[in-house]
C-alpha cells in the first residue's frame, strides 16, 4: 500500500479548510485516511497551520510521499527539517 501525505478539504462551501492525513494513494481526496497529522486553514491572516511534527516525522520515515503543497507545509512547520536530521544521523 502506497502512503501519500495530502491534504482533504473540510469546511462550508467558499471557505475553505485543509486537513494533513496521512492516506492509501487510491483513496479520493475526500475519501479514507489512516491518521489526521494536523490542520491548514488558508483564509487566515497569515495563514494558519497545526502539524503533530512527530506523527509527520514518523510516516516520512515509514516511506511516505507528501504532495508538494504539503511538502510545503511541512517545511513551514519544521517536520521536514527534523525528517531531515534524523535521516542523516542515521
Amino acid at each position: 500500500m502506497a502512503v501519500k501525505l495530502r491534504l482533504t478539504r473540510i469546511g462550508k462551501k467558499k471557505q475553505p479548510q485543509y486537513r494533513i492525513v496521512a492516506a492509501d494513494a487510491r483513496s479520493p481526496r475526500d475519501g479514507r485516511f489512516i491518521e489526521i497529522l494536523g490542520h491548514y486553514d488558508p483564509r487566515q491572516n497569515p495563514s494558519g497551520l497545526k502539524v503533530d511534527n512527530d506523527k509527520a516525522v514518523k510516516w516520512l520515515n515509514q516511506g511516505a510521499q507528501p504532495t508538494e503543497r504539503v511538502a510545503k507545509l511541512l517545511e513551514i512547520s519544521g517536520a521536514m527539517a527534523d525528517y531531515k536530521s534524523a535521516k542523516a544521523a542515521k
